[in-house]
């Protein structure tokens, strides 16, 4: 199972991504590793669209309902997470499957991570408590003024990204910006070795010494795409998304700055019960929050070369999907 390639199924949100990887796991001997920043969270079944009992009873699922959700899951804790499982999977006989929508980890996971300082949950949660009094545009303002190239790229909103740029900035004494400069300039140059420092990036299972074949279920028509999403938005408050957010504020532990807080979805129904808008407005802001992440997804994917697209919208993509892991997989 070793010399086989990880097959990776990625695609936008709504793009039927379970459907296939179900019927993957009928043909082949499959174990799924999901690549989502969702589905981590116990608690968060409906608005993350996680696989059903049903579902995970069909095939042997991981990094579902790892983490609270007051807890965060960096990439770099994804990637040590995913090798693992690898490892094991293929131990045991089985073929693993990367299937998920979350382009960070995969990033993370084939091309490695930014030598970048750790994080620090003090310093986070001073950030947090800053943010929560003067707000993120305020925090943005002061990166600008420490790392004026990464603030240019980041919505003055953006907390999660906001808030890490600060963090490397405050704990290396230099702006991100620059480090991720200097690892470039280090790589690009002749007769460049790897260091101890670039060795530790790697876990005990070497992401190099695999072949990753990306499947990709793309949409033809960005419109029909919407429609799905609006399908699947109503769907998720049929099946009593708003009180499964209702139940996570009752704990009286989270916050709307929590990653877990700000899935898509959820954020928009938790300002719906703080009162601050109405069911339909919330209902109208996550559906276009959902077409956002879609997007970002769509132009993540068409940035990698190496993929073989699929096109979501076709009624035998399912069956495409089969088509194309027969040869790499039989």
């Amino acid at each position: 199972m070793a010399s086989l390639p990880i097959i990776c199924l990625t695609g936008p949100t709504a793009a039927g991504k379970s459907a296939a990887t179900l019927a993957l796991a009928r043909r082949w001997p499959l174990e799924i590793i999901n690549v989502d920043s969702a589905t981590i969270y116990r608690g968060m079944d409906i608005g993350t669209a996680k696989p059903s009992t049903e579902e995970q009873a069909q095939v042997p699922q991981h990094l579902l309902d790892i983490r609270d959700p007051t807890q965060s899951y960096s990439a770099a804790e994804f990637r040590n997470d995913a090798l693992t499982l690898i490892a094991a999977i293929q131990a045991r006989g089985r073929i693993p499957l990367l299937a998920g929508g979350t382009m960070l980890y995969y990033k993370a996971l084939r091309d490695g991570l930014d030598d970048l300082p750790q994080a620090d949950p003090a310093l986070r949660a001073d950030l947090e408590a800053r943010a929560a009094q003067a707000g993120w545009p305020a925090l943005h303002a002061e990166l600008a003024k420490l790392d004026p190239v990464t603030a240019a790229r980041l919505a003055p909103n953006d907390s999660q990204r906001i808030q890490r740029a600060l963090e490397i900035c405050l704990l290396s004494g230099q702006p991100m910006s620059a480090l991720l400069g200097k690892k470039k300039k280090k790589e690009a140059a002749p007769g460049h070795m790897s260091t101890a420092g670039d060795v530790a990036q790697d876990s005990t299972a070497d992401a190099a010494a695999h072949r990753y074949i990306t499947i990709s279920l793309e949409p033809s028509d960005r419109l029909r795409l919407h429609e799905r999403i609006a399908q699947r938005f109503d769907m998720m408050l049929a099946a009593g998304l708003v009180e499964e957010v209702r139940t996570l504020r009752a704990r009286g532990d989270l916050h709307p700055n929590l990653p877990s807080v700000r899935c898509v979805g959820y954020r928009q129904f938790w300002d719906h019960l703080d009162g601050t808008i109405d069911l339909a407005e919330a209902r109208e802001r996550g559906i276009a929050a959902t077409r956002q992440l879609a997007k970002r997804q769509i132009t993540w994917l068409r940035a990698q070369p190496d993929r073989t697209i699929i096109d979501c919208l076709a009624g035998n993509a399912v069956a495409q999907v089969i088509d194309a892991c027969a040869p790499l997989l039989d």
